[in-house]
């Protein structure tokens, strides 16, 4: 394939997270609301634009409580900051079919490079003849990085909320004409 337009299938992709809660459990929610530009060949993503917003408002942990506290100026801040994005800088091939890509991750009002590990899941047409692709990541960030601190020290030791969230993107793409 060549180097061409994707545009991620909002109803067919997914963006979540999980973090630890009280050193003993995690805690995993979703953003909902996200698009991207994908310029690449899904053979060789060496040579790929890879570029994602997220609104940090749509965030889902399935407790509203929770969400609208991490919405606040204690978490994300999403009035003043309503969009946390990456843009790739860098991508290298590690096997087949799997690549790293790092790029610009800016969150909170912080960039910093973070690096996502993605697999090339396949091409295909639908049955409606549209080519598609699809691509799994994963990777991690520490949310102290991106000034993220907000916390409670536990009875027991330790502190209510971890520092790594884990981060998996499952993305679908339709091939642009």
């Amino acid at each position: 394939m060549s180097k061409t337009k994707w545009a991620v299938d909002a109803s067919h992709s997914s963006i979540d997270f999980s973090i630890r809660h009280m050193m003993i459990a995690k805690v995993k929610g979703s953003f909902h609301e996200f698009e991207a530009q994908i310029e690449a060949d899904p053979e060789d993503l060496t040579s790929a634009d890879i570029r994602f917003s997220v609104t940090v408002s749509s965030i889902d942990t399935r407790n509203s409580d929770r969400d609208n506290h991490l919405r606040t100026g204690d978490f994300f801040n999403a009035e003043q900051y309503p969009n946390m994005t990456f843009q790739s800088t860098r991508i290298v091939k590690t096997d087949d079919g799997e690549y790293n890509v790092t790029g610009d991750f800016t969150l909170h009002g912080v960039t910093r490079p973070e690096t996502f590990t993605v697999t090339f899941e396949g091409a295909g047409k639908d049955p409606w003849g549209n080519e598609k692709v699809g691509f799994s990541a994963t990777g991690s960030i520490k949310r102290s990085d991106f000034g993220l601190t907000y916390n409670a020290a536990l009875e027991t030791g330790g502190v209510l909320i971890g520092d790594e969230v884990k981060v998996s993107l499952e993305i679908e793409a339709s091939k642009q004409a």
